[in-house]
């Protein structure tokens, strides 16, 4: 596929170098910065370009701003590429397809292609690409051909209505960010005590396979799954003590944990 890339942040650029080194090729980058899309286009030997200025004939245009840009970007560009560009998507979680309406107004087909994945380089991002899953959002013939090129990057697609679009955002974030809260307040109470943080390495890799491999409530462990009270309490007590800034988040913790733990035993019958 010929692609134009616009918008060359982190996100992006990683879908792009992945999308380079599966043989498609990104032949236009465009941004706001004149510098920044100078240097992204050099990596994939592209054309630079401004927001707004022509691109060149294209399979595919990939919108990578940020989520509230998208629609205005999609006004400026659209009229331009109606003759150039056979596609366009957006890689946001959050945002319906509807904020790529200029180019449907224009006769481009649209959609979304979002991987369920940490981007926090480009480099890095290209490569954990490969392995991780893909939110889809098109109509036919758009929706097979972005499962084909996601296939070819290495990601898993899957089908994903705009209805469902906020859910499935939020349980991304849920993923993503909750164990690590959960991780920084034990980093903190381990540390307090003289514990190196590395300790809890072994378990959270082994609680984390767990998860996947026999269900998250099924693996709760500990005096919540157990229901054993009095050792949350003490727990609660010396978290108070300890690192009184972080109690209030150990007790949401603890109040989360035993709805799910309430959850599984009445999945159970116990």
């Amino acid at each position: 596929m010929r692609i134009a890339l616009v918008g060359p942040g982190r996100a992006g650029q990683s879908i792009a170098i992945a999308a380079n080194g599966a043989g498609h090729d990104v032949v236009a980058v465009a941004a706001r910065d004149a510098e920044q899309a100078t240097t992204a286009a050099q990596r994939f030997d592209a054309v630079p370009l401004a927001i707004g200025e022509p691109i060149p004939p294209v399979d595919l245009v990939v919108i990578a701003v940020s989520d509230h840009a998208i629609e205005a970007v999609a006004g400026e560009i659209a009229p331009i590429a109606r003759n150039a560009a056979a596609s366009a998507v957006h890689i946001s979680g959050a945002t319906p397809v509807s904020a790529l309406g200029a180019f449907g107004d224009h006769g481009v087909a649209t959609g979304s292609f979002h991987p369920l994945q940490t981007m926090p380089t480009p480099e890095l991002g290209a490569r954990w690409l490969a392995g991780a899953w893909v939110a889809v959002t098109a109509d036919e013939p758009l929706r097979s051909t972005l499962y084909d090129l996601a296939a070819t990057i290495g990601l898993h697609p899957f089908e994903l209505h705009d209805d469902d679009r906020a859910a499935y955002h939020a349980a991304a974030a849920a993923a993503a960010n909750f164990p690590i809260a959960a991780l920084a307040i034990a980093q903190r109470l381990f540390e307090a005590k003289g514990v190196p943080f590395d300790a809890a390495r072994p378990l959270v890799d082994a609680i984390v396979a767990n998860a996947f491999e026999f269900g998250p409530a099924a693996s709760l462990t500990g005096p919540i799954a157990r229901g054993d009270t009095e050792t949350v309490n003490l727990q609660i007590e010396a978290v108070r003590e300890t690192t009184p800034e972080l109690a209030a988040a150990f007790e949401s913790m603890v109040d989360a944990t035993a709805i799910v733990a309430a959850s599984l035993s009445e999945e159970g019958g116990g």
